[in-house]
């Protein structure tokens, strides 16, 4: 059958950006599972240990991809507010003391049995979900001070400032930037998000100021060599690792690094395992598939029926690069420490159940949006003008 001049072939057809990022996330789980395997070898007796409870919540994470990418996003947009409301009692329960587990002074989870959630991950989505519901019901309205900036901006501040309650200050720094950046997307006056920013950064600033243990950790950041023993003590055990690493890296399950030199080395600084033991071929693919994701999630917003699902798509992938880009930067030392996992690598079973809706999200809009929303305009056009 001849095929027409304009017509793509149905390899290329079938190629589409969900798919591109399926398969970057599968490529970037595996390797974060092989990589925590070699973590168990000298952290634990059990060989298995990380590899084990990873793959437990690899399967959760597969499952809620699956049941996502099934779901009406329409319909379980009516339920919004119930998800949040108890996203937000969540974040209340866990500064509780005996209810929410402290780790290292931080309360961040909840214990249900023998798992750990951490509240926060979800709440960020709820905070997504809920945003995108309110502006695509407010878009004839979102250039109004009340209805376009300071109701929305009032929610976004209350889950970033419970999260900062926790302390959090990565997460709730994350959230509120998600959350404004959204704004912006549609339509906010922009001389509102710039007071919305500085606004949060003054409270940032006084809160790492009144904070001797953040503020210890920002002024050693600006001479790592020199505070190497102490307040830059993991990032320069991670700038040793890439250095040992080189081209080639030092062999699967050899890095010295992972011996307890490099505190937090199954969690927010595996990249740097991953440097020394896999060299710099696997964390520049690493940092690529990253980037493909961004790349093919950008070209995936343009088939957006309604604000409302272009807003809840823009939230999971900058849920998911955003998140990437801190951890790559803290751990090169481009940016100050603080913890955050690198998505689909990192061990931690919360951030995983999450990524994994945020990919089902992809899977379900792939199969709903068939074609660029551009296009349905043009076409209605014509067909009201014939």
């Amino acid at each position: 059958m001849s095929q027409e001049p304009n017509e793509k072939p149905r390899w290329v057809s079938a190629i589409n950006p969900a798919t591109v990022i399926l398969v970057c996330v599968l490529c970037l789980s595996i390797l974060g599972l092989t990589v925590l395997y070699s973590a168990s070898v000298s952290l634990k007796s059990d060989p298995y240990f990380y590899l084990t409870k990873q793959l437990i919540w690899f399967v959760l994470a597969a499952v809620a991809c699956f049941a996502v990418s099934r779901m009406d996003l329409e319909h379980a947009r009516r339920h919004v507010w119930i998800f949040a409301a108890v996203c937000l009692v969540g974040l209340l329960l866990v500064l509780i003391p005996g209810l929410g587990i402290a780790v290292k002074g931080s309360r961040r989870w909840l214990g249900f049995g023998p798992a750990r959630l951490q509240i926060s991950e979800f709440a960020k989505l709820a905070m997504v979900f809920g945003l995108a519901h309110y502006l695509a019901l407010n878009q004839t309205r979102i250039r109004e001070a009340a209805r376009g900036f300071v109701a929305p901006l009032a929610w976004i501040s209350a889950f970033a400032g419970l999260i900062l309650l926790e302390p959090d200050f990565g997460t709730a720094a994350l959230t509120f930037a998600i959350g404004v950046i959204l704004l912006f997307l549609a339509g906010t006056k922009l001389r509102y998000l710039v007071t919305a920013f500085s606004g949060a950064a003054g409270i940032l600033t006084v809160a790492v100021i009144n904070n001797p243990n953040r503020l210890a950790r920002i002024t050693a950041f600006l001479d790592v060599e020199a505070n190497r023993s102490a307040g830059t003590y993991q990032l320069w055990q991670a700038i040793l690792g890439f250095a040992a690493g080189g081209l080639d890296g030092v062999g699967l399950g050899q890095g010295r690094q992972q011996n307890s030199f490099l505190p937090e080395v199954h969690t927010d600084f595996i990249f740097a395992v991953i440097g020394e033991e896999l060299g710099l071929a696997f964390t520049i693919g690493v940092v690529l598939l990253f980037a493909v994701i961004f790349a093919a999630g950008l070209l995936h917003l343009r088939k957006a029926p309604n604000l409302f699902q272009f807003l809840l798509v823009a939230g999971c992938l900058l849920l998911i690069s955003l998140q990437a880009l801190i951890n790559l930067g803290v751990v090169t030392g481009c940016l100050p420490t603080k913890g955050m996992s690198l998505p689909f690598i990192s061990a931690g079973g919360s951030n995983l159940l999450l990524m994994g809706i945020l990919v089902g999200v992809f899977i379900n809009t792939q199969r709903a949006w068939t074609r660029p929303a551009l296009m349905r305009r043009e076409r209605s056009l014509k067909e009201v003008m014939a």
